[in-house]
């Protein structure tokens, strides 16, 4: 029994042995390695990588993307102003003063086009304020008898009817085109804003020189006739991509 106990011992020393021998191994460094120092392990080269970013393609970038650049506006005195897009800007300071946000685009040849018609339909609006003021007051003058039909104090336009009534109707005509005026000059103003707006957001659009606009006359069949008879002459558009 004691034999045996001796046999148990020394096959499980001789196994601690094994297994204890390549860790133990592993802790002795050899005679030709040079440790390694902690201190000097150089970190991940990803975490060391550095982005260069040429000035080229700074400018490239934010002109691909001019819609997302911001600038500051009313900017005084320490102010630091709003900060607004370009199309923001553009769009805003058309809303403030007609023509403004076509100046800021540099799109000079605009302003004759948003000065003709805002100046169009307010003078238009104007005009047709006049002859409304003119004949609602003759109408109030000749119902209270201050004045008589065809007086010439009732205005060079009142003057030519002959009845109250008549000079009532000229009181809605003039009345309905003053106020539909109110809805050109919306419009117009409206009209520049948005072009402001639209202009800014396509000022750095590129059109590639790929991309051609072809045209060529050509003979059309008329709506509602048989195809080819008869035909009218007219104009072919094609984009084509070359």
């Amino acid at each position: 029994m004691n034999k045996s106990y001796s046999y148990l011992a020394a096959v499980l020393l001789c196994l601690g042995l094994l297994l204890a021998g390549p860790a133990s191994r592993a802790q002795v460094f050899s005679p030709t390695t040079t440790p390694v120092d902690p201190a000097k392990i150089l970190a991940d080269t990803t975490e060391r990588r550095e982005v260069v970013v040429t000035p080229a393609a700074k400018r490239q970038k934010a002109a691909a993307d001019s819609a997302k650049r911001t600038e500051h506006m009313f900017r005084a005195f320490g102010y630091k102003g709003i900060r607004l897009t370009r199309p923001g800007k553009a769009a805003l300071l058309a809303a403030i003063l007609p023509g403004a946000g076509q100046i800021y685009n540099r799109r000079w040849w605009k302003l004759p086009l948003v000065y003709g018609s805002l100046g169009t339909v307010v003078g238009l609006e104007v005009f047709y304020q006049m002859r409304f003021n003119e004949f609602v007051d003759a109408y109030d003058a000749v119902t209270t008898g201050k004045l008589p039909l065809r007086s010439p104090a009732l205005g060079s336009q009142a003057m030519l009817y002959n009845s109250a009534d008549g000079i009532k109707s000229g009181i809605v005509f003039y009345r309905g085109n003053r106020d539909l005026f109110y809805l050109y000059i919306g419009l117009a103003y409206g009209l520049q804003v948005v072009d402001a707006l639209v202009d800014a957001h396509l000022k750095d659009f590129d059109v590639s020189d790929d991309l051609s606009l072809h045209w060529e006359p050509a003979l059309l069949p008329v709506p509602g006739q048989a195809l080819g008879l008869p035909t009218a002459p007219g104009l072919s558009l094609a984009l084509r991509v070359k």
